[in-house]
């Protein structure tokens, strides 16, 4: 019996030695989300996500004017590690000319959600988000 008890014990090391420890929680992913003033589009126009993943979502506006990333359903439907990046009512992002910023997210409910710039949709600036 104690052979056995050494057996195991020295599965288990050699185990761990080979194959390694487990692996730690990886950084969020990054999607990044690029916003142009002149186009009066986002770029890319839809975004995919795994649901129950961690994600640091990039946005950047190169745009000379202010833009929206207006997404109230999917914004309500996420877990925010960072919610001060959202506006108050935690509907969108705004981005002032030439802003850098995260939003970290986990999104947990399947679906397809509306992506807009609610200052220029009426020029075409939508999109689409899609949690799979």
């Amino acid at each position: 019996m104690q052979r056995n008890f050494v057996t195991a014990c020295l599965l288990t090391f050699l185990g761990i030695f080979f194959i390694g420890a487990p692996a730690s929680q990886s950084e969020p992913r990054t999607v990044t989300l690029d916003l142009f003033m002149i186009d009066y589009k986002f770029i890319p126009n839809h975004l995919t996500f795994q649901r129950d993943v961690h994600y640091r979502l990039h946005l950047e506006n190169h745009g000379k004017e202010t833009h929206e990333v207006t997404a109230p359903t999917f914004f309500g439907t996420t877990e925010i590690d960072n919610p001060q990046v959202l506006n108050r009512e935690h509907t969108e992002v705004v981005m002032q000319p030439g802003d850098v910023k995260d939003l970290l997210l986990t999104a947990h409910k399947p679906g397809t959600y509306d992506l807009r710039c609610s200052d220029h949709d009426w020029n075409g600036m939508v999109g689409g988000i899609t949690v799979e």
